[in-house]
C-alpha cells in the first residue's frame, strides 16, 4: 500500500527545507492484513498490522484475534459486550457475507483515533476462516475539500468490474495477501472477488477501490517528471545503464531524487519498504538447519511481495551434502531445480519447469551469465525477440509462454565467493518492472539466503559424515541366538548435532549365553560417535574374554580414563544364560532395564546397584543376579526414550513399563508400540537406542553334559556318547561329523588338562553346539602342520568342518566350542 506526497513550502522557497509528510490518496493507504483460523487465533500478521495496532508478529501470531484487534461490528446486529470488540462473534458464527466498519482505538496516545476495517469470511480446506483488512482512517485527514468531509470516507464493498481496468485491479489483489502459497492465495482471492472488492465510499455515489501496491506510487504526472529529470541527468552526467541490465527498457537513473524533491520522499519510502521486506525475510529464512526447509523458506519469501515467480537452483554437490563445490561452474555443471513458488494459476509451471529436475544451462543465456559472473542479471522487460532467443537454447521445452513479456531478475546464491546456486525471479505484465533498486534488493536477499544455505549445507555435510560413521559402528544384531530372540531400534534426535553416542549390541558367549549391551556416550556429534565406536569395540573384545559383568565395566572405565578426561558414558551390561535361566547384570550410571514376566504379563523396573558413569573412575561396580523364566522379555534403552523436558524421568520410566507390558504379535511390533507410546509431541531432542530380548531359555532335554577322565581312552567314550545322544534326538545324519569334531576337541583337552576331569556338553538349538572345557588357561592356537608333524591338525579340522568355532578363557580354565549346522528336519 502506498501514500501520495506533497511538496510543501520548500518548492516555493519557503523556510522549511524538509519535504512535507506524504499526503494520503484515497484508495492508496497502508493496510494491515490479518488472517484468523478456525479457533479464532491469528495465523498471519503483516507489517502493516504491526504499525497500525502496535504488536509484533511474534507477539500476535497464535493469540486470540479479539484481544489484539480493536474493531467492532463485524456482524450486523451483534451486541458488543463492554470492553470487547464484536469481531469475536464473527470468528465463531457461520457468516457468509463480508462486513466492514470504523472503530475507535482505545489508546489515543497512539495518534490513530480511527480504524477502517474490512472482514471477509473464508471457506475451503485450509485453516483460514477470516481475512481482516484494516487501515488508519486518520491518514485520510486533509484529503477532504471541506470541513467534516472526511467523515464520508467509509469502508465498503463493490464488484471490481465496476471500475476501469478491472482485470488489472484483480491481478493486483494477490499482493495484499500474506505469503501463504499459491493454492491458498488463489482460493482467498477468488472469494474476495466474489464477495466484493474493498472500497472507500467518498459519497453515496462515489467509490474508490483500495488498491494494493508494493514499493512507491508511480502516478503518471510524477512518472513524467521523473523521466524528464532522468534524461537531464543522463545528458549532463553521462549516466549509463548497469552493465548487467539486459533488455530494451533502460533502468531509472540513480540521481532522479536530486532533480525532483518529491522523488526524495519516494526514494525514502521505497528504501524503507525494501529494508522492512529484507528484515522480515531475514527473520523467516534460516529458522532451521534443514537444507530442504531452508530452500523452501528462501524461495517462498519472494512471492508474492517481491515477485510473481521464484525458482531456486542449486549445484548438485550442495544438494547432496558432499562438501563445498570446487571450481567455478561451466556448461557441464549440473543444477537441480529444488523449489518453485508462484501465484499463477495452478499447474502452469509444473510441466515446463518441474521441481527436482536436473539441468545444465546453455552458455548463451542469462542464467549462465549469472552463475559464471556471480552478479545479478536484470531484464526489465523480456521482449518477444529476446525471449525467443533464450528459449531457443533449451531443447524439449518451450519457455516463451512463461517468460515473454515479463520482468526478469536472476540473482546468485553465493558463499565465500563461490556460487552455490541462483534464483530466477519474474514479475508478470501489469506489475512494476524490476529496476536498479529491485536488483539491489534481490542481490541482498540472495546474499543473506546464500549464507543461510551455506550454513545448512555445512550442517548437512557434517550430519552425513557423522551418520555414516555412526551407521558403520552400529551393529547388525542377529535376531535369533541360542535361547534368545532380539529386536532393536535406533532413532536419531531432532536437535542440533542430533548424531549421538547411543549404541546397543548382542554378543555370543560360550555356554549358549548371550551378552546384551546398551550404552550412551554423553554429548553429540562426531566426537561422541567416535567414542561410541571405541567403547563398543572394547566391550566386544572384553566380552570375548568372558569377563564377569562388573569386571568388564571396571576395565571399560579404566580404558575411558586413558582415552581422555572428557570421555563419559553410561552402560548396562547383561549376560543371559538360557540353560540356568538367569541374568547377570552390572550397571554404570544407566537407566534400569524393564523385565516383563511371561507368566502374568507384569512389568517391573529391575532394582540394580547403580555405579557411576564410565570415565568417572574410582567407583566400584556390582553384579546382580536375576532369575528369569522362559518367555520373559528384557527391555533396555537409553534415556532419550524416557526423558521429556520439564517432566520427571520417573514418569517416563513408568510409561516405559506400561508400554513394554502391552501385548504384541512379534518383537518388532512390541518395539514399535514402545516407540509410539513414548514419542513426545514436540519430537525427540535426543537420540534413542532400544534393545528388546525375549528370553526363551533352553529346555533341559535339549542339553547333555558329561565328565571325562584325563585318559586318552575317554576320547572313544566321548564319540560313543555323542553318537547315542544324537540318535536319541533324531539327528543321526549329523553323528559322523560331530564324532570327528568332538574327538579332536576332547583329545586336545585331555592332553593339556591338569585336574581329574574334562567337561563335554552338547546343546541342541537351531544348530548343534558342542563345548569342551578343561582347567588349562592357555588358549589353543591355529597352527600350521607339516606332513611329518604329529600335532597341530585338530583345530584345522574343527575350522574346516564347523559352521563356527572359538575359544574363551574363564576363571576355571578355558573352553573350546564349535557349532555344527544341522540338516533341515523332515516334515
Amino acid at each position: 500500500m502506498e501514500h501520495g506526497t506533497s511538496h510543501g513550502d520548500d518548492e516555493r522557497g519557503g523556510a522549511s527545507a524538509v519535504p512535507a509528510p506524504p499526503r494520503a490518496v484515497p484508495g492508496r493507504m497502508p493496510l494491515a492484513v490479518v488472517v484468523v483460523d478456525t479457533e479464532g487465533l491469528i495465523t498471519h500478521w503483516s507489517s502493516g498490522a504491526r504499525r497500525l495496532f502496535g504488536h509484533t508478529r511474534e507477539h500476535a501470531v497464535g493469540r486470540s484475534a479479539v484481544d489484539l484487534m480493536p474493531v467492532s461490528g463485524a456482524l450486523p446486529g451483534t451486541e458488543v459486550p463492554a470492553g470487547r470488540p464484536a469481531l469475536e462473534d464473527s470468528l465463531n458464527g457461520p457468516v457468509r457475507y463480508p462486513t466492514a466498519g470504523r472503530a475507535r482505538l482505545a489508546d489515543r496516545a497512539r495518534h490513530r483515533a480511527d480504524v477502517l476495517w474490512w472482514a471477509y469470511p473464508l471457506v475451503g480446506p485450509g485453516p483460514e476462516r477470516l481475512l481482516v483488512l484494516a487501515a488508519d482512517a486518520a491518514a485520510l485527514a486533509g484529503t477532504a475539500d471541506a470541513p467534516g468531509e472526511h467523515e464520508r470516507h467509509t469502508p465498503g464493498f463493490a464488484l471490481h468490474t465496476e471500475f476501469p481496468g478491472a482485470e488489472a485491479l484483480a491481478g493486483r489483489l494477490p499482493d495484499i495477501l500474506p505469503n501463504m502459497g499459491p493454492a491458498a492465495i488463489g482460493r482467498i482471492v477468488s472469494q474476495v472477488l466474489e464477495l466484493g472488492y474493498p472500497v472507500l465510499e467518498i459519497s453515496h455515489h462515489e467509490r474508490v477501490p483500495v488498491t494494493p501496491d508494493w514499493g512507491t506510487p508511480r502516478y503518471r504526472e510524477r512518472q513524467a517528471r521523473q523521466e524528464a529529470a532522468r534524461r537531464r541527468v543522463e545528458l549532463t552526467d553521462g549516466a549509463r545503464p548497469h552493465p548487467h541490465t539486459l533488455g530494451d527498457t533502460p533502468a531509472p537513473g540513480a540521481s532522479i531524487a536530486q532533480a525532483d524533491p518529491e522523488g526524495i520522499d519516494l526514494e525514502h519510502a521505497a528504501v524503507r519498504e525494501r529494508l522492512e521486506f529484507l528484515n522480515e525475510v531475514s527473520g523467516r529464512i534460516g529458522s532451521s538447519l534443514d537444507l530442504a526447509r531452508t530452500i523452501r523458506e528462501v524461495t517462498s519469501a519472494a512471492v508474492p511481495r517481491f515477485a510473481d515467480f521464484a525458482g531456486t537452483h542449486l549445484r548438485a554437490q550442495v544438494l547432496a551434502g558432499e562438501g563445498f563445490p570446487g571450481g567455478p561452474p561451466d556448461v557441464t555443471t549440473v543444477w537441480h531445480r529444488v523449489w518453485v513458488e508462484h501465484n499463477d494459476e495452478p499447474g502452469r509451471w509444473d510441466d515446463t519447469v518441474p521441481v527436482g529436475e536436473s539441468i545444465a544451462f546453455p552458455e548463451h543465456t542469462p542464467f549462465f551469465q549469472c552463475m559464471v559472473t556471480g552478479e545479478p542479471v536484470l531484464i526489465p522487460h523480456l521482449s518477444e525477440e529476446m525471449g525467443d532467443r533464450i528459449a531457443g537454447q533449451f531443447e524439449k521445452r518451450d519457455l516463451r509462454p512463461l517468460m515473454n513479456g515479463r520482468s526478469v531478475l536472476i540473482v546468485p546464491l553465493k558463499a565465500r565467493d563461490v556460487v552455490l546456486g541462483f534464483m530466477v525471479l519474474m514479475r508478470r505484465p501489469g506489475r512494476e518492472l524490476f529496476d536498479d533498486m529491485d536488483r539491489t534488493t534481490g542481490a541482498e536477499l540472495a546474499s543473506r539466503a546464500g549464507l543461510v544455505l551455506d550454513n545448512a549445507r555445512m550442517y548437512t555435510f557434517q550430519e552425513n559424515v557423522a551418520e555414516t560413521l555412526q551407521d558403520s559402528m552400529l551393529p547388525q544384531v542377529t535376531p535369533r541366538m541360542a535361547g534368545c530372540d532380539t529386536a532393536t531400534r535406533y532413532l536419531p534426535g531432532t536437535r542440533l548435532g542430533r548424531v549421538g553416542g547411543d549404541w546397543f549390541d548382542s554378543i555370543k558367549l560360550p555356554g549358549s549365553r548371550t551378552a546384551l549391551v546398551v550404552g550412551d556416550v554423553m554429548g553429540h556429534g562426531l566426537n561422541s560417535a567416535a567414542m561410541m565406536g571405541q567403547l563398543r569395540t572394547a566391550v566386544q573384545t572384553m566380552a570375548a574374554l568372558d569377563l564377569p559383568p562388573a569386571q568388564l565395566l571396571r576395565n571399560l572405565d579404566d580404558l575411558a580414563q586413558r582415552l581422555g578426561e572428557h570421555y563419559l558414558a553410561t552402560c548396562l551390561y547383561a549376560v543371559y544364560d538360557p540353560i540356568r535361566s538367569e541374568l547377570l547384570i552390572a550397571n554404570a550410571g544407566h537407566i534400569p532395564p524393564v523385565l516383563v514376566r511371561a507368566e502374568d504379563g507384569r512389568s517391573e523396573l529391575l532394582e540394580l546397584p547403580t555405579g557411576a558413569p564410565i570415565g568417572v573412575g574410582g567407583v566400584p561396580f556390582e553384579t546382580a543376579r536375576v532369575r528369569v523364566a522362559p518367555g520373559d522379555r528384557l527391555v533396555l534403552c537409553t534415556d532419550g526414550l524416557v526423558e521429556v523436558r520439564g517432566q520427571d524421568i520417573g514418569a517416563g520410566l513408568a510409561a516405559l513399563c506400561e508400554s513394554a507390558a502391552h501385548p504384541a504379535a512379534s518383537m518388532d511390533d512390541a518395539c514399535d508400540t514402545i516407540i509410539r507410546a513414548l514419542n513426545p509431541r514436540d519430537g525427540r531432542k535426543d537420540d534413542v537406542a532400544l534393545l528388546m530380548a525375549r528370553l526363551n531359555g533352553i529346555p533341559p532335554e535339549d542339553v547333555a553334559q558329561w565328565r571325562l577322565a584325563l585318559d586318552p581312552q575317554e576320547v572313544g567314550r566321548a564319540r560313543r556318547l555323542v553318537r547315542e545322544r544324537l540318535a536319541r534326538w533324531g539327528l543321526g545324519e549329523a553323528a559322523e561329523t560331530a564324532e570327528l569334531l568332538v574327538s579332536e576337541a576332547v583329545t586336545n583337552a585331555v592332553r593339556h588338562a591338569h585336574s581329574h576331569h574334562v567337561v563335554l556338553r552338547l546343546v541342541r538349538t537351531e544348530a548343534l553346539l558342542c563345548e569342551v572345557s578343561d582347567d588349562d588357561h592357555e588358549l589353543p592356537a591355529l597352527l600350521g602342520a607339516g606332513r611329518e608333524d604329529e600335532f597341530g591338525r585338530g583345530l584345522r579340522v574343527i575350522s574346516a568342518l564347523a559352521r563356527e568355532w572359538g575359544t574363551s578363557r574363564s576363571g576355571r580354565g578355558k573352553t573350546v566350542w564349535f557349532e555344527q549346522a544341522l540338516p533341515r528336519p523332515a516334515r
